[in-house]
Order: C-alpha cells, then sequence, then structure tokens
C-alpha cells in the first residue's frame, strides 16, 4: 500500500527509511570511524587515515583494476613517446620504468610526495588552531592543568586536517591523467592511469592511440625535466614551506563553521568536508610573494613541456594541435592542478601565466635553439622571473649593452679641456718625452 500519502516511510515496509540515506548515513560513519581508531601520528597529519578517506572517495564511484591489455597500451605509448622527446629537447631520457596505474595505486603510490607537499602547511595550521583555541590567555597554573586538553585539541585539528586533505586527493584521483598532473612528478615512475585517459577521451573524435601518445609525452617530457633539472623539485617545495611559515588560521570563522555544523546530518557534514571550506589560511604579503614565485615556476614547467611536447608531436600527430587545445581549456575552467592548489595551498593558476610562459619558450627555442632554450634550466638563477613573462622578448635578447662610445668621446673631451687650462696649450711636446724617460727608467 505504498501508494497511500506517508506511506512510503512508513517502518513496517521500510524500518531503516527513517534515518535517511543509507549510502550517506555509511560514509559519514566511515570518516567517524577513521577519526576515532586513527593511532597518534608523529606529523601534523594522519596520512593512514587520510589515505583511507581517499580510497574511500574512490571506490565510491567504482575503480576497476588495470587489465593486462591497458597496461601494455600504456607501457608501450610512454616509451615511444620518451624516444620522439629525444628530437625535441636536449634533456636526456627520464623514463625509466613505465607503469599503468587504477586510481587506487594512484593514491598509494603518491602520498609520499603529498606528505612532503602538505605537511609544512598541516603543521602551521594544526600550531595556529590549537595555540588559538587552547589555553592561550589563561593563567600558568590553568595552562597547566590545561595540558591533555592541548593534546587532544591538536590531535583533533590533525584530525580536520586529513579529513580535508584526504577529500582533496581522492576527489584529485578521480580525475588525474598521470603522476604529473599538478606540476609536479608525484612518483618517479611516469605512469598514466587508464581511466583518467578514458575519461580524458570522452567527446573526442580522435582515435583512441593518439590521444593514449600524446599524453604519454606530456608525462614522459614532465620526469625528462624533473630527472635532469635536480633543484627544481626542492625549489618548488621550498615555495611551499615559505607560504606554509606565514600561515595564521581565521579562528572566529572557523567556530561559526563549526557551530552551524548539524552532526547528524550527514550529507552537510560530508559536503563541508568535500569542499575545502573546513580550514582555509588567511593570506600575508609573505605568502603572496611566495604563490608568485610558486606560480611562475609551475608556468614555466607547464610552458616548457607544451613547447616540447608540440615540437616533439609535429608531423607524427595529425591531432596533436586540437589535442594540446583541449589540454589548454581543461586547465582554463579549473583542471586537477588548479583544483588541488587551490584546496591544499590557496594557488589558483592563471591560465595567462600558461600562456606567456609557453610564448616565453618557443621565443627562446627560435633565438637560440633547443639546446640554447634547455641550457637556462641548468641554474635557478637563470630562470625567467614573474616580471619576465609579462616581457619575455627582453629576457631572450637580455638586457641591452650600456653604450660606452658616447662615454669615452666625452671623458677625452675633457681631459683634452683640462689639458688645455693648465698648460695653455703648451708643455705638450715635453711631457711626452718626459714620460718617454720615464718609461725607460722604469724599464730598466
Amino acid at each position: 500500500m505504498t501508494d497511500l500519502p506517508g506511506r512510503e516511510n512508513d517502518p513496517n515496509e521500510n524500518p531503516f527509511a527513517m534515518f535517511g540515506d543509507p549510502e550517506q548515513i555509511a560514509a559519514a560513519m566511515r570518516q567517524f570511524a577513521d577519526m576515532l581508531s586513527a593511532p597518534p601520528s608523529s606529523g601534523p597529519v594522519n596520512w593512514d587515515m587520510a589515505k583511507n578517506i581517499a580510497r574511500h572517495v574512490v571506490v565510491a564511484e567504482g575503480d576497476p583494476s588495470v587489465m593486462e591489455g591497458e597496461r601494455r597500451q600504456i607501457i608501450d605509448a610512454l616509451n615511444l613517446a620518451d624516444l620522439w622527446l629525444n628530437e625535441a629537447t636536449a634533456l636526456p631520457s627520464g623514463v625509466s620504468n613505465p607503469q599503468a596505474w587504477s586510481r587506487s595505486e594512484w593514491i598509494e603510490k603518491t602520498v609520499p610526495v603529498w606528505r612532503q607537499l602538505c605537511d609544512p602547511i598541516a603543521a602551521r595550521m594544526v600550531e595556529t588552531m590549537s595555540g588559538t583555541l587552547g589555553a592561550t590567555g589563561l593563567p600558568a597554573e590553568a595552562q597547566a592543568m590545561a595540558g591533555p586538553l592541548m593534546g587532544m585539541m591538536k590531535q583533533m585539528g590533525g584530525m580536520m586536517v586529513g579529513q580535508q586533505i584526504g577529500q582533496a586527493i581522492g576527489s584529485l584521483a578521480r580525475e588525474v591523467i598521470g603522476s604529473s598532473d599538478i606540476g609536479l612528478p608525484l612518483s618517479d615512475n611516469a605512469a598514466l592511469l587508464p581511466g583518467g585517459v578514458a575519461a580524458f577521451s570522452q567527446g573526442l573524435e580522435t582515435p583512441s592511440e593518439e590521444i593514449r601518445l600524446y599524453l604519454a609525452l606530456r608525462e614522459a617530457a614532465h620526469h625528462r625535466l624533473f630527472q635532469h633539472v635536480p633543484w627544481l623539485r626542492a625549489h618548488l617545495l621550498g615555495a611551499v614551506e615559505e607560504y606554509a611559515r606565514g600561515i595564521t588560521v581565521d579562528v572566529s570563522a572557523l567556530e561559526e563553521q563549526i557551530r552551524g555544523l548539524d552532526i547528524n546530518n550527514p550529507e552537510q557534514l560530508q559536503q563541508m568536508l568535500s569542499s575545502g571550506n573546513l580550514l582555509k589560511p588567511e593570506e600575508t604579503e609573505r605568502q603572496k610573494a611566495a604563490l608568485t614565485r610558486l606560480e611562475t615556476m609551475l608556468a614555466l614547467v607547464e610552458g616548457w613541456v607544451g613547447t616540447v611536447v608540440d615540437g616533439a608531436a609535429d608531423g607524427k600527430l595529425p591531432s596533436s594541435a586540437a589535442l594540446a587545445e583541449t589540454v589548454r581549456r581543461r586547465r582554463a575552467t579549473g583542471g586537477p592542478a588548479e583544483q588541488t592548489f587551490a584546496t591544499l595551498v590557496g594557488l589558483e593558476l592563471r591560465p595567462r601565466r600558461l600562456r606567456e610562459a609557453a610564448a616565453l619558450w618557443q621565443a627562446l627555442e627560435a633565438d637560440r635553439g633547443v639546446d640554447g632554450r634547455d641550457a637556462v634550466w641548468s641554474h635557478p638563477d637563470l630562470m625567467p622571473t614573474a616580471d619576465d613573462l609579462d616581457n619575455p622578448d627582453r629576457f631572450v635578447r637580455g638586457e641591452p649593452e650600456l653604450d660606452l662610445s658616447g662615454l669615452e668621446a666625452s671623458l677625452k673631451e675633457d681631459s683634452a679641456g683640462e689639458d688645455s687650462g693648465e698648460d695653455g696649450g703648451k708643455g705638450t711636446d715635453q711631457d711626452a718625452e718626459k714620460d718617454k724617460g720615464d718609461d725607460k727608467g722604469d724599464g730598466a
């Protein structure tokens, strides 16, 4: 009799309907179970918990294992792409053990780099939160008594940050194509995800072999750069650490968000944890400078990769120009790199910077050739700055040399004038003879 009004929630027919969507309840219970069962961590984030949350996010939408045929296609594409890149860059190969991953494998294999990337920010956020919400302003006796409470609050802060990181990584895993989508290779091994390649290919009227090979070119190019520019990874992570040193948390806004949270509403909890707004650092001038440095370097990495891939694909992949445009549109609409850094770091890559970086590398290649273009990566002091992206011609041609001809002529005139004023135009020959004699004496 479910056709009668109100009978759709009759407990006699569905005894659990009154509690809401079972899948949402199960997701919330898993998150709470991860939080409660997580052992104390030596760092600011419990990465076992964050990894479990990320895996739950991926599995919820399905994550089939990589079939042997798919694995072979990916490995062959990466090997062929690496050969093509030999003609487009002076940097040697960076592909030694090409792999194909499922989304869950991507999470497992990239967590070590995520930890290195996120821990500095998480540490500052947890420290600021626990210090502000804890015993600040209390007498010394009260602070001593509040020691255990402070430890509990720091652990809760670490769990909250871990929840946000786990949600961000899980959401990212559903979209990534390989190990280098965010501009940093998250593994020493070049790898593509067949599921990510398939998602990228949807709606494109291009043979799947060409799409796979083009994406393999991008993956292999990233690995050449990071394998053979040893300072680059540390330079990027250093910018993140510099940003983290200036982090402060808007505690009043955080309290307002938590105060309005209904823990009995799994849907609201899920939305809050996945939105990236649970913990949002305030920006300072120091942080803005660090983010500008990070944004510029990531744009230079992406611009170089795009330039090299275009050169390697020219004449070999008929659809390379269309695929490059698809990648640019993906960036412009907020691809994985932009979303990840916006959530974890507070940085949104501007597509304008990427276009300007590509234009600079193309101009360098036209002026200095492939070897001269790639030689810029030999030292961080040689790299273009944000100002150079605004004026690439100045960087390519260098600052104009100082013209000393006019200055030299002026000095000669001044010297002639001084001689004329002191000697009245006389004695010049005598002085010259005297100088010759002095020279002979010195030579003796």
